[in-house]
C-alpha cells in the first residue's frame, strides 16, 4: 500500500466553502500520489474555529465549541472524499463534546473508509496544556480497527510517548500518530515515541504534523513538524528505521510504500523479536538490587 502523511498548515478560513475546497485539494493530491491511506494531524481541525469568527477562534473555550459545532458536517465531507477517491482517511483530530463522556471535550480522530465505514479514537493521556489550561479530557478506550489495509491503531500525539499504550495495540500492523507540537522538542518527543513503538511492536508507525504559524488561535499558534513513516530497523526495513520523512516545517504530503507482509515476516523471523520477548521483562523489572559502589 501507499501511505500519505501530512505536514499540514492551519489557515484562518473564512467560510465552509473555503475549508471544503482546501480539504478536497489535499485529499485529491494524496490520491494522485496513489495513496491508499491519508493521515492528517492532531488538532488540524482547529482551523474550523475561524468559521465562527476571529473572536471565537481567539478564545480557548469558545474555539472548542466552534469546532465541535461543525464536526458532523466535516465528518460527512471526509466520508464523501474517502468514497470518491477510494482511499482511507484519518481525519485531523478535533475537540468533540460527547455527552456519553461528560461535559468537557475529548480530543477525537476519526478513520474513514472508502466503503463508508467510520470509527473514532480518542486521546488517552492529556498534555499539561490540555489538562491545565484548555480543559480537554481523556476519552473512550483504545480501539484496533480491522480494515482492508490491515489492522490499524491510533495513538494521538502524547499517547505515542507511552509504551504500554503501544503494547495494548500490539496486534496492529499500522499505528498512526497524528501530532500537533509547538516546538522542535515536542516534535522530537513524538517522533522518538513513534520510532520506539515501531521497534517494540515490530510494526509500521505513521506520524503526521501541524506546521507553521496560526497566531489567530491561542491553542495552536505555533507548530513544528513534518511527516514520517517508520518501521523497526530489522529485516525488510531500512537500517535506520526511517521509511520516509518530509522536510521540517514544509507543508505537503510525505508518501511511502509499505508492504504489510513485511510486518508479519519481521515478527516471525526478525534478527531480534522484541514483540515476542516483551513479557520476559516481567519480574526482572521488579527486582532491582541496590549495589553500593563508593
Amino acid at each position: 500500500m501507499k501511505i500519505a502523511t501530512a505536514a499540514y498548515p492551519l489557515d484562518p478560513l473564512g467560510s465552509w466553502t473555503g475549508y471544503a475546497a482546501k480539504l478536497s485539494d489535499w485529499v485529491a493530491r494524496a490520491a494522485a500520489e496513489g495513496a491508499d491511506l491519508a493521515v492528517f494531524p492532531e488538532y488540524g481541525a482547529m482551523e474550523l474555529a475561524m468559521l465562527a469568527g476571529a473572536d471565537a477562534a481567539g478564545d480557548l473555550e469558545r474555539s472548542l465549541h466552534a469546532v465541535d459545532a461543525v464536526m458532523a458536517d466535516a465528518g460527512d465531507l471526509h466520508a464523501d472524499l474517502a468514497a470518491r477517491h477510494g482511499l482511507h482517511i484519518l481525519g485531523a483530530s478535533a475537540p468533540v463534546f460527547d455527552p456519553a463522556l461528560g461535559d468537557r471535550p475529548v480530543n477525537r480522530a476519526t478513520l474513514y473508509t472508502p466503503t463508508g465505514a467510520r470509527g473514532h479514537q480518542d486521546k488517552q493521556i492529556m498534555t499539561r496544556f490540555e489538562r491545565e489550561e484548555w480543559g480537554v479530557v481523556p476519552g473512550g478506550p483504545l480501539r484496533l480497527f480491522d480494515t482492508a489495509l490491515g489492522r490499524i491503531g491510533v495513538l494521538i500525539c502524547y499517547d505515542c510517548e507511552f509504551p504500554l499504550l503501544g503494547r495494548a495495540l500490539r496486534e496492529a500492523d499500522l499505528i498512526l500518530a497524528p501530532s500537533c507540537t509547538e516546538a522542535l522538542t515536542g516534535y522530537s518527543r513524538v517522533r522518538i515515541g513513534a520510532m520506539a513503538r515501531a521497534l517494540e511492536a515490530q510494526c509500521v508507525t505513521v506520524m503526521a504534523s501541524t506546521v507553521g504559524d496560526a497566531g489567530w488561535s491561542p491553542a495552536v499558534d505555533e507548530n513544528t513538524g513534518m511527516g514520517g513513516v517508520f518501521g523497526p530497523p530489522d529485516t525488510g526495513f531500512p537500517p535506520t528505521g526511517v521509511i520516509a520523512e518530509g522536510t521540517l516545517n514544509r507543508p505537503g504530503w510525505t508518501v511511502a510504500e509499505v508492504d504489510i507482509g513485511t510486518v508479519a515476516h519481521v515478527r516471525a523471523d526478525g534478527v531480534v523479536l522484541n514483540r515476542r520477548h516483551w513479557d520476559e521483562q516481567a519480574g526482572r523489572d521488579a527486582t532491582v538490587t541496590p549495589v553500593r559502589l563508593r
